[in-house]
């Protein structure tokens, strides 16, 4: 999926300042898996070997597999008695030796031409596409309870697109150089960051902890990778890959942690260069403090990206079109369970679309099913991920069936007796500022609150101002003048902007995802400016001219 052109290169001193030549890609096609295809039949296969198996994963340092006393168990979320792998938390000692060790590594790996560099991140990509890609896909089905779509537009598609995009982004960023003069040279080296970058990642996309790690290990740096416990097995099958297509030792540290352990011995290192960070608000806050507490005692200031969710919306004009508002919000609510940062848990519909629209969510609704993602190919959504996702989403149940401002429209029960399963539930309030309006529920619940026709600008200062979070929403209205306010409206409600669409389903190059306020630092993964990010540029000027003297003429 890649072609070169335009050969040109350039050096100063020995550093290609220029790759040989630049690269384009394209967004790596999403594959159907109908009944008879290959793929089906190869993810299939990948299925049923995984079956009652339990994998055993180190911690990696370096060339070593590290086992610690701390033992832990991913368990498949769908079915719990599954215990799908079974892992060590590294301890303090484990993750200080990792630090050292990449700091030793970092100074050749910085100095690798960024095309070589690159080049490991295409092939990674070319595997997950082609032999791994089953692999991959059934390690995120069964570990992370996504269906076969929702696999593979995350953990082939997305992953793959990160890694191509990235890699061509870093090889064009060499291209952009200073002027020069008549008498001087001026060249831009694309340094990594002096010291080591903590990954971070989350359990609801393979592709993230693929880009939280492999991003900064392009652009020269070295890393320390926390996968997220509940998605284990799928990020050691990536870290293998990039290992596999000639990832150095010591470049990513593979070091599953307790999050508290993790977090106190980063930003205790003096080495820390950087945190790439997606997950809550409280835990990046933490992160946060304690950098700034620890600041006196690193060589540099850290850089901190994260992304830490939304309470996104869906916003519905009388003038929309009803059938793409319900089909959209359906999608965007309930697929893989409302466990996409971008999924859509509010929605603000006009009193005089209500009826038909609430009558077509629920004929759809009644259509959903949930469960087994590998024995039923028809399953629409499966289980949250753990006990204590299924806890906190039970809580929010018990208050909308508890609280006088809210009606269950539908759905609303849960049951976690073999698996940790929600039911698809939609429900209505009365009061659209309370906490099932502005609060991260992260699970299959969608809130509705039902406006005035007439209001409908209210309504939009109210999106902006009920929840902290500006990550995703959508406005579905087919009056440009209303499509044009609103943008106006909700310029700050979001980072990523939908008109006529839902909104979740971002695609790496075409739609760079993250949002603001207290979703994140908004540093746009996928788009052409994520990789300067990782960089710590250096300029340098080389003068032809000797100075020939130390006056300047107006002196005499």
């Amino acid at each position: 999926m890649l072609r070169l052109r335009s050969p040109l290169c350039q050096s100063w001193r020995g550093f290609k300042t220029f790759s040989c030549a630049a690269v384009e890609v394209k967004n790596e096609p999403i594959l159907g898996f109908e009944t008879g295809s290959k793929e089906r039949a190869e993810l299939e296969k990948a299925l049923n070997d995984l079956k009652g198996k339990t994998e055993e994963i180190p911690c990696v340092v370096g060339d070593e597999q590290v086992w610690t006393s701390d033992i832990r168990y991913q368990l498949s979320p769908f079915n719990h008695s599954h215990k799908l792998a079974k892992f060590c938390y590294a301890d303090k000692d484990t993750l200080n030796k990792a630090i050292v060790a990449s700091v030793a590594a970092r100074r050749d790996w910085d100095l690798k031409p960024v095309a070589d560099r690159a080049q490991i991140l295409f092939k990674a990509a070319d595997v997950i596409s082609g032999p791994k890609r089953a692999e991959v896909l059934a390690k995120t089905m069964i570990g992370q309870a996504k269906t076969v779509v929702q696999a593979e537009i995350d953990a082939a598609a997305e992953l793959i697109d990160f890694f191509r995009f990235n890699a061509k982004h870093a090889i064009d960023l060499q291209y952009t150089q200073p002027l020069n003069t008549d008498v001087s040279t001026n060249t831009m080296l694309y340094r990594g960051l002096e010291g080591f970058v903590a990954a971070v990642a989350p359990f609801n996309f393979t592709a993230i902890g693929g880009n939280l790690a492999g991003t900064p290990a392009l652009m020269g740096n070295v890393v320390l990778w926390k996968p997220s416990d509940t998605a284990i097995s799928a990020s050691y099958a990536v870290y293998k890959i990039m290992r596999e297509c000639g990832l150095p030792p010591n470049i990513v540290q593979f070091v599953p942690a307790d999050g508290p352990v993790f977090g106190d011995t980063i930003t205790a290192s003096e080495h820390l260069a950087g945190i790439n960070f997606t997950g809550s608000v409280p835990t990046f806050k933490r992160l946060w403090k304690q950098v700034a507490q620890n600041l006196d005692i690193y060589k540099n200031f850290p850089r901190v990206a994260g992304e830490c969710g939304g309470k996104n919306f869906h916003f519905v004009h009388t003038s929309a079109d009803v059938e793409s508002v319900v089909s959209g919000t359906i999608r965007s609510a309930f697929e893989y369970g409302g466990q996409k940062c971008s999924a859509c848990s509010r929605m603000y519909v006009p009193d005089s679309l209500w009826p038909q629209i609430k009558k077509e969510l629920l004929d759809i609704h009644k259509q959903i099913k949930v469960g087994d993602p590998v024995q039923d190919f028809g399953t629409f959504f499966s289980a949250v991920i753990d006990d204590k996702s299924f806890a906190r989403i039970k809580k929010y149940l018990d208050h909308a069936k508890s609280s006088p401002n809210l009606s269950i429209v539908a759905g609303g029960n849960c049951d976690d007796s073999k698996g940790y399963f929600v039911e698809p539930t939609i429900v209505e309030t009365k009061d659209p500022r309370d906490a099932i309006m502005s609060e991260e529920i992260f699970g299959p619940v969608l809130s509705v609150y039902v406006y005035p026709d007439k209001d409908y600008k209210e309504v939009l200062h109210l999106i902006d101002t009920t929840s902290p979070y500006a990550l995703t929403g959508a406005v579905f209205a087919k009056d440009k003048s209303v499509v044009d306010y609103a943008a106006k409206a909700l310029r700050n409600a979001a980072g990523n902007y939908y008109v006529n669409d839902k909104s979740t389903g971002s695609i790496v190059a075409q739609q760079p995802f993250g949002g603001a306020r207290a979703s994140g630092t908004n540093d746009k993964p996928g788009g052409p400016h994520y990789v300067l990010r990782w960089t710590s540029p250096q300029v340098v000027k080389e003068t032809h001219a000797p100075l020939t003297g130390w006056k300047y003429p107006y002196m005499g």
